[in-house]
Formats: structure tokens, C-alpha cells, sequence
């Protein structure tokens, strides 16, 4: 099993930067893929950013150019820094990670609130 507890969310002005945090316990050596998702009132699920144990970042449209996932190894940590945030940014953010045998796990979200 892996917990993944979220922080860092809060409510911010357009244009202003958060750093989202995503503490990983458990079993995290078994964790294969890391990523962010969002989930804006009523929309589905978005894919904000994702890393491999290899290394490799991909990022969705919306993140292109103002996000950036990070990983400290030292503290099983994972970050999201997010600049230049608009409103439509406005979401509750999860971490997720998939581990080997197709397992799934999510954090319970942080909520991010950017006003205009």
C-alpha cells in the first residue's frame, strides 16, 4: 500500500504562485508512475503533469509552460509548482500514484482557489 497525503492548496490571486506538495509512505519503492490531477466543480478529471521512475515528465495542455512536477527523493516528496495561475485553475488537485500490479492510490485532494 502507498498514502499520499496533499498539501500546499490554498486561495490565490490571478498570476500568483502556489507549490503543491504530495507525501508519499508505504510501499514506495512498488510506485511506477506519479502524477497530478485536478477536478474543476463539475468537469472530469484532468491530468495535470506525470513522471515515470525513469525520469520522464509529460504535462497537459493547460500546465504546459507554468507547471512544473518535481520529485525530493530524500523526502519521498513530490511537488507541483504551479505560476502564473489563472481562475479556470481552479480546482481540487490529487496526487496519484500507480504502482506494479495495476495498483492505484490517491490522495484526498487540496483544494486551489485562484480569484481574479
Amino acid at each position: 500500500q502507498v498514502q499520499l497525503v496533499e498539501s500546499g492548496g490554498g486561495l490565490v490571486q490571478s498570476g500568483g504562485s502556489l507549490r503543491l506538495s504530495c507525501a508519499a509512505s508505504g510501499r514506495i519503492d512498488e510506485i511506477v508512475i506519479m502524477a497530478w490531477y485536478r477536478q474543476a466543480p463539475g468537469e472530469e478529471y484532468e491530468l495535470v503533469a506525470t513522471t515515470t521512475t525513469g525520469g520522464s515528465l509529460q504535462y497537459g495542455d493547460s500546465a504546459k509552460g507554468r507547471f512544473t512536477l518535481s520529485r525530493d527523493n530524500y523526502k519521498d516528496t513530490w511537488y507541483l509548482e504551479m505560476n502564473s495561475l489563472k481562475p479556470e485553475d481552479t480546482a481540487v488537485y490529487f496526487c496519484y500514484a500507480h504502482g506494479y500490479g495495476d495498483l492505484e492510490f490517491w490522495g484526498q485532494g487540496t483544494q486551489v482557489t485562484v480569484s481574479t
